[in-house]
């Protein structure tokens, strides 16, 4: 098993100077300390891939005794390419579980992934946001699309997925086949396309949000006031 996140990005929305990844919070760690320290009790640091590429200096580091992957075209790429460099590093044996490095959630729901059996997406059926990744569904239950555009969605996809070994080839053959200004759920689509079974576990008792925004960053820190408070 190996997992990756996904921290190139620049986070220009937030008006930051650093990784949005690194992003201080209300309980003063970063996301990626959050994310970090959630995964540590399911795997260890060696199996842990981080892929960075704006001012990746100030990642590595923080976090000097993980293992890196750099982006050098973080400019010009998106999540796709990201994770590609990431799987061109990993032996096709793996299991592999990924997620954007700017999601805040409940440190419960990595279980979900890590346990599951399946190639598998975490999703919230609780909400749809214009704006948002959004995914239907097959009649056996298996994720039909995923994607921006997706129509009468019946939830958002949370950005944290999991891929079995036995798709990894073909997986990683999707991805090279993305354009430079695709997301990684292109290439998910793709691999359904290809008959490849992905089964979405629904997380929307638990909270889990993607901070682009400031809005989403006082969001999040709302409920880690509420938690830290209970």
């Amino acid at each position: 098993m190996k997992i990756i996140i996904l921290a190139a990005g620049m986070g220009t929305r937030l008006n930051l100077n650093a990784p949005k990844c690194l992003t201080e919070l209300f309980t003063k760690e970063t996301i990626l300390d959050r994310q970090l320290e959630s995964l540590s009790n399911h795997i260890d640091k060696k199996d842990i891939i981080i892929v960075v590429g704006y001012k990746s200096n100030l990642i590595k580091e923080k976090y000097h005794d993980y293992c890196f992957v750099e982006n050098i075209n973080y400019e010009n790429t998106n999540t796709a390419k990201s994770l590609l460099l990431a799987l061109k590093s990993i032996d096709s044996n793996n299991n592999i579980i990924w997620l954007n490095g700017d999601v805040v959630f409940d440190k419960e729901i990595i279980k979900f992934l890590i346990k599951s059996t399946q190639s598998s997406m975490l999703v919230n059926s609780s909400v749809v946001g214009e704006e948002e990744v959004k995914y239907n569904i097959n009649k056996d239950g298996t994720i039909k699309s995923v994607s921006k555009t997706v129509k009468n969605g019946l939830g958002e996809a949370v950005g944290l997925n999991r891929i079995n070994s036995n798709d990894f080839r073909k997986f990683k053959s999707c991805l090279e086949k993305c354009s430079n200004d695709d997301y990684f759920e292109k290439a998910l689509e793709m691999l359904i396309n290809q008959e490849s079974k992905i089964y979405p576990i629904d997380i929307s008792e638990y909270f889990c949000c993607e901070i682009d925004t400031q809005g989403d960053l006082n969001l999040v820190n709302k409920y880690l006031k509420e938690d830290f408070n209970d």
